[in-house]
């Protein structure tokens, strides 16, 4: 299964940082590839969602879940469906600025995308990754 790592600081409060991630309805501001996230049910440990992302030009449908909620220090979500992957982000505070750091392990969905793309899919998620993270910059820091 392979894995990203991204680490970015924010000059924010931590509280606000994870707020800010912890709202699936968000996610469709910083990730690049959200095309839809809908059917919230729950707060904090414990939300589920249903979602649409893009990956290679190729819609995908799936769902997450918030398995772990540590408010302001970590936080945990499970998806699945044509595509699988664990999000971990650890938020570490320091001063007025926030550290994330983010872990992405997933699952290409090979049979849909073929396994010639799969290389193509791992550079464009790593260049996605980072993308999304300085999304989450811009916007808290905004």
């Amino acid at each position: 299964m392979p894995r990203l790592h991204k680490s970015i600081d924010i000059k924010a409060p931590v509280g606000k940082v994870f707020s800010y991630l912890e709202d699936p309805k968000n996610a469709p501001e910083w990730i690049h590839s959200m095309v839809e996230v809908k059917d919230v049910k729950g707060s904090g440990r414990g939300t589920h969602y249903n979602w649409i992302w893009k990956m290679a030009g190729v819609k995908l449908n799936g769902e997450s879940d918030l398995v772990e909620d540590l408010p302001n220090e970590k936080m945990v979500l499970k998806s699945k469906g044509a595509a699988e992957s664990t999000w971990t982000f650890k938020f570490e505070p320091h001063e007025n600025m926030t550290h994330l750091d983010l872990d992405i392990d997933y699952k290409i969905p090979i049979p849909i995308l073929g396994k010639v793309a799969e290389k193509i899919v791992m550079r464009q998620n790593e260049r996605e990754a980072e993308i999304d993270m300085q999304n989450i910059k811009d916007k808290l820091e905004g």
